[in-house]
């Protein structure tokens, strides 16, 4: 797999992630909320997915703590590449849906 290819569970995760609801467009600035570990052990750490941990080993995300309860996983640059990447195909980002999207990518 290429550094700029998505997973198809990346790619489900991108659209889910940066959807429109109720009205809002999310920003890629924004990035994607992450859990931590409420108790136990490993209290405080992150929690993320299987498809976000993914994404973080191979270098497309990264997690900025701003010190809320949420972290964010952030796209690095080989991660706006891969969305960028995606973003050729209009059958993945559809642009009646993700326009926002596709407007921030060619900015960006």
């Amino acid at each position: 797999m290429s550094e700029t290819t998505l997973t198809a569970r990346e790619r489900a995760l991108v659209r889910n992630e940066f959807m429109v609801r109720f009205g809002q467009a999310p920003r890629l600035d924004n990035g994607i909320l992450v859990r931590r570990w409420a108790t136990g052990p490993n209290k405080g750490k992150p929690k993320p997915g299987s498809v976000i941990q993914g994404m973080l080993d191979r270098g497309l995300l990264e997690l900025r703590d701003d010190g809320g309860h949420w972290l964010r996983a952030r796209f690095t640059e080989a991660g706006l590449a891969a969305l960028r990447h995606m973003a050729e195909e209009p059958r993945a980002l559809p642009p009646s849906e993700y326009q926002h999207l596709l407007d921030e990518l060619r900015r960006g």
